[in-house]
């Protein structure tokens, strides 16, 4: 026992100690559970209570955290499994599950190590329904695959307290000759439609060149159509200005009140002109040769 000045210490050290081991258990027991988290509590070995986000207290010695559950969407990428289809053709296929726990209860009490259940699970339904399809529709049917696993992983992790959002296939590898096979089969498929490309080009290239000359050759016959419309047309035109001007000369003699001696030399005109025309034979009117015999006897007189 120690003494000082009077006083016992010992009492006073032992209830210090104490007082700091009790703190140091409550402080210990003290948890603070973070968002999109859960912690499974069990109490005397029997489930207890899930604790969400906050501040919480166990109780020591009594209260035990069997499990800290993530409730955020988790990826789980399977390593390949080999898959035979009907036709049996052995393919390697690798999936990629996108899944996220709902309740953390089941999760932790429903099944022991979770992930493998799932994986094993997630290969036995990739090999029946790949099972029941030939290779050409296996490739092809990527989508229909994806759906049908995961509406069959869904229901069968439900008890489990995970719920599966997602299943993708990452990759399908089939046999080494088989993809030789495939890629001769898209190189000769590409180059078909190269080739019926380049002939749908040199089709269209063709039929441009026919229109073309198509066009050229209506454009011409309307232009020669043009140019004879326009020259009957001023055929036309100076027909009728040479009617209207004779019109005009025989309307103004009519007006004038010509005599017969004017009349007559307006036909020696006429004929003069007749004459200077490419004819062989010229018939001279009888009146035409009494003008004659006037113009002589008169050249005589002066």
């Amino acid at each position: 026992m120690f003494f000082l000045s009077g006083i016992n210490v010992t009492p006073i050290l032992t209830v210090v100690i104490v007082g700091f081991i009790a703190m140091l258990v409550v402080v210990s027991n003290i948890r603070v559970v973070q968002q999109a988290r859960s912690f499974v509590i069990e109490r005397l070995g029997s489930f207890h209570a899930l604790w969400g986000n906050g501040l919480h207290f166990k109780i020591p010695f009594i209260d035990r955290i069997v499990a800290n559950v993530s409730l955020k969407e988790k990826v789980a990428d399977f390593p390949p499994q080999p898959v035979i289809t009907k036709d049996n053709v052995t393919m390697q296929i690798d999936t990629v599950i996108y899944f996220e726990i709902t309740d953390p209860k089941l999760y932790t009490y429903g099944v022991e190590h979770p992930m493998a259940a799932i994986e094993n699970l997630t290969a036995t339904t990739l090999r029946n329904i790949v099972g029941s399809m030939e290779l050409d529709q296996t490739l092809t049917s990527r989508d229909i695959i994806n759906t049908k696993m995961r509406a069959i992983l869904d229901e069968a992790t439900d008890p489990w307290g995970i719920k599966v959002n997602r299943v993708e296939l990452k990759t399908i590898m089939p046999p080494r000759e088989i993809q030789d096979a495939m890629e001769k089969q898209m190189k000769a498929e590409r180059m078909r439609r190269q080739a019926i490309l380049q002939a749908e080009g040199e089709k269209q290239s063709q039929i441009l060149v026919a229109e073309g000359e198509k066009q050229a050759a209506i454009l011409r016959a309307d232009a020669v159509k043009q140019a004879k419309i326009l020259e009957a047309e001023g055929e036309a035109k100076a027909i009728l200005e040479v009617q209207s001007a004779l019109a005009n000369s025989i309307r103004m003699l009519n007006e004038a009140d010509a005599k017969d001696s004017v009349l007559k030399i307006k036909a020696f005109e006429a004929f003069a002109k007749a004459a200077d025309g490419q004819a062989t034979k010229i018939i001279i009117p009888s009146e035409i040769q009494g003008l004659a015999g006037l113009a002589a006897g008169i050249k005589e007189i002066l």
